[in-house]
């Protein structure tokens, strides 16, 4: 027999990440699809949730919680360091994802502003409270949990985690 030809085969496996962690890994999937929920939950809100202050109560909490939720998803692929950009901007890709459904959902009269429907004038003071509310809201949460993981690293909390990580993947 020919020695070109191995006797045995290496079967090759290959692993892919699971379909949440994939689409974690992207910053524009990620923060696109988390403003067109949120802009979408906020008009449904303000449409059928009038009369209610616990519906409002509910919302805000389940709006919130998506919110920091996909922010924290997105961020936990990335090293502390890289968050300093990384939050800012997956705030400011969300608010175009939240503002492009604004736009859409203008055209079609269905986006709530106060007690009427907003028109295409009420738009850029909407896009600016919700960058200034995304930016805030986002940059808040990433310091509190850098700071929640320095404190774990340095404490010894996390067993066989080290203080102060030699590499930065990123760099």
């Amino acid at each position: 027999m020919s020695s070109f030809f191995p006797r045995h085969n290496v079967e090759w496996k290959l692993e892919e990440p699971a379909a949440f962690r994939r689409l974690s890994l992207s910053l524009l999937e990620m923060a696109l699809l988390t403003g067109i929920v949120l802009r979408v939950l906020r008009a449904l809100t303000f449409t059928h949730g009038r009369a209610s202050w616990l519906f409002y109560g509910i919302a805000f909490v389940v709006g919130l919680f998506i919110l920091l939720g996909m922010t924290t998803a997105y961020l936990a692929n990335w090293t502390l360091r890289s968050w300093l950009w990384r939050a800012p901007l997956f705030a400011l890709v969300e608010t175009v994802g939240e503002m492009s459904t604004s736009l859409v959902l203008i055209a079609l009269r269905r986006e709530p502003e106060g007690a009427a429907r907003a028109e295409l004038h009420d738009w850029p003071s909407m896009a600016l409270r919700a960058l200034l509310q995304s930016e805030l809201s986002i940059c808040l949460w990433a310091a509190l949990l850098a700071g929640v993981i320095v404190f774990v690293r340095r404490s010894g909390i996390a067993e066989g985690v080290e203080a102060e990580p030699v590499v930065d993947v990123e760099t």
